[in-house]
Order: structure tokens, then sequence, then C-alpha cells
């Protein structure tokens, strides 16, 4: 299927403000890409692209005084698969982990695996090692937090959504993406576009979203605590410990959002 994605933010800034966006496509769908999402700017805006530590494609500019546009509308081939789904996929061994995937067992920014360690496995020691264990941790945290937009908040932490019993997606991932780590699972969070493609539509604008991959069984797998159940037409954008490590804009200095929309759209065949 094809997949017309893109977005529109306004900034209005007071002064030059230097700014760093991740608003690309994850290089591993480049392949996909029938026509590319450059990001255009107003007024026109000298881009500087660079790879972060992660491999996520970002983008340097300074925004003016007065208000700046950032959009892009591309058009993405998907395979119109669900998420893949591998029950029987076991959990690697630390011993055996590759050093790479090493970093997505410590804690993180938003995700504080030393507050949250008793808690898993007072719950989830029982479980079956590998996809049933992270399978269960998916299940509670889609039981345990009421979604809701006015739970939002940038500086809330996988600790503070098991407090609360509330949140938005990236709390979602945060908190199982923690638990997981907890019992020994390399988790990453991962954000992105995911559209409402085989889903009602909800009464809601469309927004990025965020979800998590565990490493089971010598690959990372796709989890995806809010929706808990197979999605079709995910399309990766970064990958990082946090969400702190894949914030679609930083910015360095006074700014206000002034308009912000997403699209992700599939095109009739």
């Amino acid at each position: 299927m094809k997949i017309r994605i893109g977005y529109e933010l306004l900034y209005d800034c007071p002064q030059p403000t230097p700014m760093i966006l991740m608003l690309n496509v994850h290089y591993s769908r480049v392949s996909d890409m029938i026509t590319p999402d450059h990001i255009v700017t107003t007024p026109s805006l000298p881009q500087r692209a660079y790879r972060d530590s992660f491999g996520n494609w970002c983008t340097r500019i300074v925004a003016p005084p007065g208000r700046t546009r950032i959009t892009t509308d591309a058009l993405v081939m998907d395979s119109g698969e669900p998420d893949v789904v591998a029950a029987n996929a076991w959990q690697t061994p630390i011993e055996n982990l590759p050093e790479e995937a090493l970093l997505y067992l410590l804690g993180s920014r938003y995700c504080e695996t030393e507050l949250l360690m008793p808690v898993a496995w007072s719950m989830f020691a029982s479980t079956a090692p590998g996809w049933p264990r992270v399978q269960a941790i998916c299940d509670f945290v889609h039981k345990h937090i009421v979604f809701g937009y006015q739970y939002a908040r940038p500086s809330k932490t996988a600790f503070e959504a098991y407090r609360d019993g509330n949140g938005v997606c990236r709390d979602y991932a945060h908190l199982a993406l923690t638990l997981c780590r907890c019992m020994n699972i390399p988790a990453r969070y991962c954000t992105g576009y995911m559209g409402d493609i085989g889903v009602p539509i909800p009464d809601a604008p469309m927004d990025f979203s965020g979800w998590f991959e565990a490493f089971l069984d010598g690959r990372w797998y796709t989890f995806d605590a809010r929706s808990n159940f197979p999605r079709i037409g995910r399309i990766l954008m970064a990958r990082g410990r946090d969400a702190a490590d894949v914030a679609i804009a930083t910015s360095f200095g006074p700014n206000v959002l002034a308009g912000f929309k997403v699209w992700t759209d599939e095109i009739p065949a």
C-alpha cells in the first residue's frame, strides 16, 4: 500500500533560535520512499544534516525572529502487513547479548529502572521468559494507564506514569520498556508515524506516535503497549534510549509552537 505522510509545524520566535530537527523517516525505510520527505522551511533557511549516535537523521536550522513554517509531504510504500508476532521468541541471556544491545538494559532520563525494579520482579518473575514476558508487561501497562492528552507533560517519567496511572503514547512506551529492562530484556524507544489504518478513526487530531522495540531471540521486535495489538502502516522515524533522544524538535531559545499538524493516510489503490 501507499501511505501519504507529512507534517506542518509553526514556530514563533522572538529572536534567532537554533534548532535540531528529527523529522525524517528512519534510514531503514529509505528504499520505501516513493517521494522524499525533504524538510521545507518558510522562510527558506540553510540546513545542515548529520547522523546522531543512534543513527537517526538530524537537521540543524536557525529559526529567525517571527514565524517559521516547517513542513514536508511525502509518499511511502508499505507492505500493509501488521506488526510481526513471534510468540515463541526466547529471551537472550545477558551474557549472550550483542554489545550494542547492552545500552538498552540501563536506566535513562525517563526510564528509572532502579525505582521500578521491585515492581517488575514482583509482577513478572513468574511469567515465561521471552515474548510471553514482554506481552505480559504490555498487557499490564495497557490496562494500568488511562490515555488522555490532558495528562501529557514533557517531564513525565516511567515511574510517574506508573504512579499516576495516566499518560499519552510515550508514557505507555516508557513504562513498558522500563519494566522490560528491569527484567533483563533490552528495550528501546521508537517514534514515528502511526495512522488509523485498519482501526476505527479516533475523535482526536493525528499526532506522531511512540512505541518500543524489545530484543528477543537475536533481533528487535516491535511492541505497542497503548494499542496492544499488531498495527498496520507503522513508519519509523527515530530510535533511542527514551523520548529525550528522539525529540522531533529541540530548540535553544524562547519560542512558541503556534501550529502542529501531522498526516498519515492510506492512498486508495
